[in-house]
Order: structure tokens, then sequence, then C-alpha cells
């Protein structure tokens, strides 16, 4: 890779360059259709890209406006996003899951003049509050499927809009160039929404500058290249996928495969392949439970085939963690793990051809990390945030440590602030908050970012993370403690999707869990017990015996004061619909603190049950009241 990255170059302006060098020649994307996969060549990407810019122009867009953005992961939405800001305008992403209460907020408090859906679904949604916003002029769909009695002014399909820019190049055949020329490094390209973890999300500014220099930094570290391939599954919402699909993909010009359906990316990613792979903890969990449930439910042969190779695996890793050296003999144990059992679950995963897979957005505990290196999956934390265009610090290759998040990447600087928060300093800091000074001010000081994390630097120049600065908790001893380390260990059982550990100034350490209902419904199959839903699934007591076992697990290596005493199993899994968590899947602390108070008084009180009345709520807005009674389980400490 050898883009320079200066103040005039744009995110389009290198979009351009590289349709101009690959042409026809290269393919810039696929995407898996009706069980095959259709390519799209560079060139076919930039005349969609510059038939939908100039569709916009003809609506009437100008440079500085929003284009808000909802759909799922498919080249229709980077050709939009793409289109946006060639002609100067600011993308804005949105989760697909978002209900009409987070689209209106997101559209009102951005200023939104027009809104790209792909289905029935996002028209639906922004139609409801199309009156409540004023800013909101004109709404794109894309799928026809459900559309042929959608007749308001207001709509027009992805289709028409390029017949729009089609005409106007006939007309003016040099303006899109000119538009993407104007361009500037230090203009506003992305408008990313936090997570709002503790109050509404925060729209942070990032320009052509700040993204082009993050993906430059991060691959001096990790170059990747052209004949690469990445899947792009993840939300375009969230900042670690553009990070890699925008940032890095046009400065490598790797080709970007987007799966068919959201349930059937892992799938498409096993027949991909890819090289390069970023994804959330939660992610790399589920792929951890999809092995440990095939290890239980295979036979005594391949059992005991895997136990023994994964402890080859994992000796090796755990040398390599330590920076010795690895013996003849462990390398050959190794390289007939591999062969019989290693090589074919990295297969099943997709990951045969991973060079580099990172992850980021939470913490990930150190028993998930090591079971990917014992893999042989070179599996790295990253730590960053949106308001730093998505990544600061990286581990290197050879110098990992699983309870750290590694060193500075080029061009970023680290400080630990005298309360022990993360002060990070690089090009790619954000502009401030759209609308927003009181805040910009709290978190930009002195062109430092303050990153709202505790932590430290250790004695190796890593940086260790130990939590949000509001989520570390005091134990009854006095010494701070991380709830979401607890949670991640408690994770790492297949019988558990969710965890919510509880304890600050507290006599004793206690846990909300959420049962994995399909695992833990296979495990009561076995069992021949009888259920009918995930809330009498979760109370049988044969059920919560099974997840004491686990926490007692987790136990065994806890400080005294930090052992969890006590666990109550959830009626329903944490959900981001009930508000519970972000929509990148984050526990809301203060707000489930608040909803379940009962059940946390209930677990410092000596009561055997406590009873629960509330309602749920679904992604389609409907709503069901909930009775029930909720068991305490006292754990061996």
């Amino acid at each position: 890779m050898d883009v320079n990255i200066t103040k005039d170059l744009t995110i389009p302006k290198l979009f351009v360059a590289k349709c101009r060098q690959y042409g026809k020649s290269r393919v810039a994307m696929r995407e898996k259709e009706f069980g095959i996969w259709i390519p799209f060549t560079w060139r076919d990407y930039y005349n969609k890209v510059k038939y939908i810019s100039l569709g916009l122009v003809s609506l009437g867009l100008k440079p500085g406006d929003k284009v808000a953005m909802m759909g799922d992961n498919r080249p229709e939405g980077l050709w939009v996003e793409m289109a946006a800001l060639c002609a100067g305008g600011v993308g804005v992403w949105l989760f697909q899951d978002c209900m009409s209460d987070e689209v209106k907020y997101i559209i009102e408090q951005s200023d939104t003049r027009f809104f790209v859906g792909e289905t029935q679904e996002e028209v639906d949604k922004s139609l409801a509050i199309f009156d409540q916003c004023p800013s909101l002029e004109k709404i794109v769909w894309d799928d026809p499927k459900g559309m042929r009695n959608y007749g308001q002014d207001c709509l027009i399909s992805l289709g028409k809009l390029m017949d729009l820019g089609k005409s106007l190049d006939e007309k003016e055949p040099s303006l899109f160039e000119q538009m993407v020329a104007q361009g500037h490094g230090d203009d506003i390209c992305l408008l990313f929404y936090t997570s709002g973890t503790t109050a509404l999300p925060k729209g942070v500014l990032l320009t052509h500058y700040n993204m082009l220099t993050m993906g430059a930094n991060l691959m001096a570290v990790d170059p990747c290249k052209e004949s690469d391939d990445f899947v792009s599954y993840l939300p375009f919402a969230w900042i670690g996928e553009q990070m890699m699909s925008v940032s890095c993909g046009l400065q490598v010009g790797y080709t970007i495969n987007f799966p068919e359906e959201p349930d059937t990316a892992m799938e498409n990613i096993r027949e991909i392949g890819p090289h390069v792979m970023f994804a959330p903890p939660r992610l790399y969990e589920g792929m951890t439970r999809q092995v440990q449930v095939k290890h239980m439910d295979s036979g005594w042969i391949k059992r005991k085939m895997y136990t023994l190779a994964s402890k080859i695996g994992y000796a090796v890793a755990n040398l390599k963690f330590d920076k010795k050296p690895v013996p003849f003999y462990m390398k050959i144990a190794l390289a007939l793990a591999n062969t019989f059992v290693l090589n074919k679950l990295k297969d099943h995963l997709g990951m045969t051809r991973l060079r580099q897979a990172y992850t980021g957005g939470a913490a990930m505990g150190p028993d998930h990390f090591r079971f990917f290196h014992a893999l042989g999956v070179n599996l790295k934390q990253i730590y960053g945030q949106t308001e730093i265009a998505g990544i600061a610090i990286v581990h290197r290759d050879g110098d990992i440590k699983f309870d750290t998040v590694g060193t500075p990447i080029p061009g970023t600087e680290v400080k630990i602030a005298e309360d022990g928060e993360i002060l990070c300093k690089s090009p790619s800091v954000f502009q401030g908050y759209y609308k927003n000074d009181e805040a910009t001010e709290k978190t930009l000081l002195d062109g430092w970012l303050a990153t709202g994390d505790k932590g430290f630097i250790d004695d190796d120049g890593h940086l260790v993370v130990f939590d949000r600065s509001k989520d570390v908790m005091t134990l009854k001893d006095g010494r701070p403690f991380s709830p979401q380390y607890l949670e991640t260990r408690l994770k790492f059982s297949p019988y558990v999707q969710e965890a919510w550990v509880i304890g600050h100034e507290r006599d004793y350490v206690t846990a909300v869990m959420c049962i994995d209902y399909s695992v833990v419904g296979k495990w009561a199959d076995d069992k021949k017990l009888n259920y009918t839903s995930y809330m009498e699934l979760s109370q049988k007591p044969d059920v919560y015996d099974l997840l004491a076992s686990q926490v007692e697990i987790a136990n065994q290596d806890l400080p005294e004061p930090a052992k969890i005493h006590k666990i109550i199993n959830l009626y329903k899994v944490f959900d981001a619909d009930d508000e519970e968590l972000t929509r990148t899947s984050k526990l809301r602390r203060a707000f489930v603190e608040k909803r379940y108070k009962q059940i946390v008084d209930a677990l410092y009180q000596d009561v055997d049950t406590v009873h629960m009345d509330t309602t749920i709520t679904y992604e389609d807005g409907r709503e069901q009241h909930i009775k029930t009674d909720l068991r305490i389980q006292k754990l061996n400490v």
C-alpha cells in the first residue's frame, strides 16, 4: 500500500483513483444472491456510485447535507454511502434493528434530508416518523418487494434515482469528477452515533482525514494485500465495519464480500475464507460456543481427539504468549493436532486462510482469547472507539498479551490521567459531537481524547484497559474490580449467553444469568426435562444446578472478595429492543439496575425467590406482560 495521506486527499478521491487503477481487471466486491456469488468490478462500482451521486444532486443534495442509510450489508449500501460522500454529503448510518423512536431521534438530531432504506421495513419506519422530522425530504428504497401500493410523493426507488443521475450525467458529463475534486480532507464525511450506554446517543463527527489516517496507520502495523478477501457482515453503523470496508478497504483495494442474508453470514464466511477479519467479542464468543456444543454432541473418539489436540494447542499458545521457544517435539505434536483436528475446526469456522483476526468494541475474556490461539488463529485485541475513528491500540505479531490491548499504532499517543482515565491523541481524533458543545468540551482536552475508560500502561508498554470509569466497582475489601472481566469469564461457558455481575460496595458479588436457549435446551432434551418456553426452562432446578457449576468453575481462581455468592436466572435474554443492551450489544448497566431493582434487592436479602411483574417489547413494537417468580440460588463459596 503506497497511499500518501494528506489533507488534500478524501475518500471519494481515493475511490476514483482505485477505480481508474483497476477498472474491469479486478473485482471490487461480491454479493451472494440466490446461491450465486455475483461479482462487481471496480468499473461497475464507479458507475453505480456516479449515477446514485448525481441522482442525489438532482434531488437537491448540497455539500454538508446528511444522507441517512439503513439496511443489511449489501453492495448498494456502500454505493449509496460513497455516492453521498462524492457529492460532498455526510453519511449517517442506522442499525438495521433500530425501532421507530430511535430512527426518529437520529434523523431529527442529525438534520437528515435524505433517507435510504433497503426494504419495506425500513420504509415503514421512516414513513412513520416522516411528519415529525421537518428536515427529512425524500425516502429512497431499493427492494421492490411489498412496495407496489406505496405512492407517497416523498418516495423514490433507487433505480429511478440512478436514472435521474444518468440524465444529469448526459447533460453535465464532467460534473461528478468536479464534485469529487472539490472535496478536502478536513471536510466532515461521516456522522456516527455512539452506543448510548448511559444517555442518548451522541453524533460523532469524523473527517476524511480522520478515517484515512486511521486506516493507513493500522495497515502500517498489519499490511493487507490487494488480493485479500474481506467479508462485510457487521452493521455499517458500527465504526469497526467502516474501518475495514472503507478506511482500509479503499487504501488496499481488497475484495469485499457480502453474505446472502445476515442469517447465512457464518456459512458464507466459510465459503469465502477471508484473509482478514474484524468482529466484536460476541461473535467470537458465539464461535467458541459453537465448537463447545459440537464437542459435547460428538462421539467418544472425537471428543478424546479434540481434548488431546486442544491440549497441545493450548500448550504451544502459552509458550508463544510467554515468548518462549517451542520445542521440536511440540512442533511435531502440533503438526499432528493440526492435521487431524485443529485445521478441520478452522475450516468449519471459515478461518483457514485467516492471517489477521481482530476483536474490539468490548472486552474479550482471556479464556476466549486462549481458545482461538490454541486453534492457531492470530487473534488480536484492539482498543479504540468511534471518537478516534475506530482504533488507537493493537497487538503486534509475536507480542500478544491476552490481558492487554497492545501498543499504540503509529501516530497515536496514549497517557494515563491522574484519576486513571485513558487519554489518546492522534490525527484520527474526531472533530466533536454534533450539536453538543458541552459534551465535546468534556471529551476533547487540549487535543487529547478523554476515553471514559480506566486503565494503566504495563512494564512492556502495553495498555491494560480496566473498564469504563463509571462501571468499575469497589469490592467489600476496598479494591477496585471490573465486572466486565467476570462477565466474560462466565460467558466462556456454552450454557451462558449473557451475564450481569453486581457487587459495587456490597458485602458480596452476585450475578444475573441469561441462559443460551438452544444449548441449554439441547442439554435439557438429553436429560429428558420437559419445558415449553425460555422462561420455564430457565427456572428448572436442574438448570440452576448446571449454571451454578459453571459459575463455581469461574470462581476457582478469583480472589475471595470477587467470588460470586448468588445467582438468579433471568426469564429472558437481555435485548436491545428492551433498552437493556446497546445496538452494539453492550450492557446498559444503569438502565438494567433500575429496571431490575427488585432482583438486585432480593439478591442481597435472605429470600429464595423474587416476584417479577414487567413488560417486554418486541422489535415490531408489540409488548408482552410478564408475571413470574424467579429462584435465587446460593453457591458454595
